[in-house]
């Protein structure tokens, strides 16, 4: 009960917070990129929040912490290659067989271990979410299609994100190095990049092809064993009444 208090504190303070931003400021005071940075932590601590409820088991912990360090060295080992590399195909992995809280989990994960070889910053908490986002949709996705699906699904899935990540952090970009924010200045943005968001897509497809037929089999392996069944033993005094 608490916890759920809690969690309706942090979005009734979101809301108030965006409410005093808009009432107190006017819009050409109004410093965007911290207020965004705000926003954003406040939803990764809902997130996070949701987690801490949650009943995870010590495997399945130690299951994220192995999936996560296996895409930090994979985006490590890859560093020469700008927007190549396997990292956001094996948070996608991750989600999709263990679930969306799971694949957040690792995605965030990722983001914050990585940076420590990168470096940390205020864009940090975007990749974050971003790549939290990735692993939270591929556990949606996995519920629905289950352990049928064909690579090349997972490669138009990853390949979508591929931009959408860009996107994503490309607003970062905007709101903290762009002025005038406006339409024009936000497609200057995306404009900039979009061979590393091409980039980025065709690895995810790239991996997605190649992969998926050797990990999908061998993570649902791990989490059929991961899986407890519970039975329910009727005893003899139950049997008589």
């Amino acid at each position: 009960m608490k916890r759920k208090l809690l969690s309706v504190l942090l979005i009734l303070v979101t809301v108030g917070l965006a409410w005093l931003a808009y009432a107190l400021w006017p819009s050409e005071d109004l410093n965007w990129a911290v207020t965004s940075f705000v926003f954003l932590l406040l939803a990764l601590g809902l997130f996070y929040l949701r987690f801490e409820r949650a009943k995870v088991s010590s495997k399945e912990m130690a299951l994220i912490a192995s999936l996560a360090a296996l895409a930090v060295v994979g985006r490590i080992i890859f560093a020469p290659f700008p927007n190549f590399k396997p990292t956001s195909y094996l948070i996608l992995l991750a989600g999709y067989v263990f679930g969306p809280r799971a694949g957040f989990m690792v995605g965030a994960t990722v983001a914050v271990i990585s940076n420590m070889f990168f470096g940390q910053g205020p864009w940090t908490p975007w990749q974050m979410m971003a790549w939290g986002l990735i692993g939270a949709t591929a556990g949606l996705y996995g519920r629905w299609r289950g352990e049928k699906v064909h690579p090349l699904e997972l490669a138009v899935f990853g390949a979508v994100w591929g931009f959408l990540f860009g996107w994503f952090m490309n607003t970062w970009v905007w709101l903290t190095t762009f002025y005038p924010l406006n339409l024009t200045t936000f497609l200057a943005a995306n404009a900039a990049s979009v061979w590393f968001d091409v980039s980025h897509a065709t690895a995810n497809v790239l991996f997605a092809l190649l992969l998926t037929r050797s990990f999908l089999p061998i993570l649902y392996r791990f989490r059929k064993k991961l899986t407890t069944t519970s039975l329910e033993v009727q005893t003899d005094v139950e049997t008589k009444n």
